[in-house]
């Protein structure tokens, strides 16, 4: 599907970025455009990889202009691009909206500008029932999508997103950091023991990605079903791969951090499509006209659960064991 095809990756750099390059590299397809604003990234993947596939373009969504030249010519746009620590976005949250917002706002409308035929932006589960900055700015990212998928014709662009929880081992996530606890002898610091998260591979997230590709209608939010685990559990699975000793330190939940995490709200699963492995919540096509404001309601939703990493599955030690060794970053540090 994208045989002689152009791809660019806001946000390329990132884990997400390297993992799709390492998923297209070697497949048909003609170009993948990494765009981003960190050169030294760049340059270490330049490096890396060596190959006149991937094109490498300096530029900011916050910026129109640099948006909207690099996507001269592309087919697809995978917008990874974001601020994603919650401590950095509550105590700089307009810098979480000129990049999160605005510059998704950029992307989608340089997209449409330059008639690319598709369009996936990323979103998180920290954007349902968000308490934090960074999950706020998801929120509208979300709606923002939503929004202007009803301005376009499907038949050029097809503007669509996914929601997904967190991506282990990914770049600023807790397990990179219980490793380097492990390994300079410190305590591993646990917020709270019966936090729970979702759990889900790169290779999930960009499973998901490509699910939207594939199947998405103009508007449509893709969810993919994933298991959880208690941090507690997680903490307790890594010093158990490591033959480690050390303590656990509780201390206590941080700036904007919930109990749990929800990928899907009441009010969305009561019009979800069940897809399988996969949730699709299609867009609602109406106006500002329609009765539901004043005169309609709806009968269904006090009949559902969120979906969130509370009540799915929970996996035990052993499985998040057997999740962790498959991920070549694990495999990597259990070497040294």
């Amino acid at each position: 599907m994208f045989k002689d095809k152009i791809l660019l990756i806001t946000g390329g750099t990132g884990s997400f970025g390297n993992a799709v390059l390492d998923r297209f590299l070697n497949t048909d397809i003609k170009e993948i455009r990494i765009f981003s604003r960190d050169e030294k990234k760049q340059e270490d993947m330049r490096l890396r990889l060596k190959s006149d596939k991937v094109k490498f373009y300096i530029g900011d969504v916050r910026d129109y202009e640099s948006i909207d030249s690099a996507l001269k010519g592309v087919d697809y746009v995978f917008h990874a691009a974001a601020l994603k620590q919650v401590p950095s976005c509550e105590f700089y949250p307009m810098e979480a909206v000129r990049t999160n917002i605005l510059g998704t706002e950029n992307v989608l409308n340089a997209a449409i500008n330059n008639k690319v035929k598709k369009v996936i932006v990323l979103s998180t589960d920290k954007a349902v029932y968000p308490i934090n900055a960074m999950g706020a700015s998801k929120a509208i990212m979300e709606k923002l999508m939503v929004a202007k998928s009803r301005t376009v014709d499907e038949y050029i662009t097809v503007l669509c997103g996914t929601r997904y929880g967190n991506v282990v081992a990914s770049r600023g996530s807790v397990i990179p950091l219980f490793i380097k606890q492990i390994k300079s002898e410190e305590p591993l610091t646990v917020t709270d023991l019966k936090m729970t998260r979702f759990m889900m591979s790169m290779d999930g997230a960009i499973d998901l990605v490509l699910y939207a590709f594939k199947h998405a209608q103009q508007g449509d939010m893709f969810v993919k079903k994933a298991p959880a685990c208690t941090i507690g559990d997680l903490a307790l699975t890594i010093k158990e791969l490591f033959n480690a000793k050390n303590e656990i330190k509780i201390i206590g939940t941080r700036h904007g951090e919930k109990l749990y995490e929800t990928l899907l709200t009441r009010e969305e699963m009561a019009k979800a499509e069940d897809c399988g492995n996969y949730f699709r919540i299609s867009v609602d096509t109406r106006d500002l006209n329609y009765n539901k404001f004043f005169v309609e309601g709806e009968s269904e939703i006090s009949r559902q659960k969120d979906y969130n990493s509370h009540n799915t599955r929970r996996l035990n030690i052993e499985e998040i064991k057997e999740m962790l060794v498959k991920i070549d970053y694990i495999q990597n540090e259990l070497k040294k």
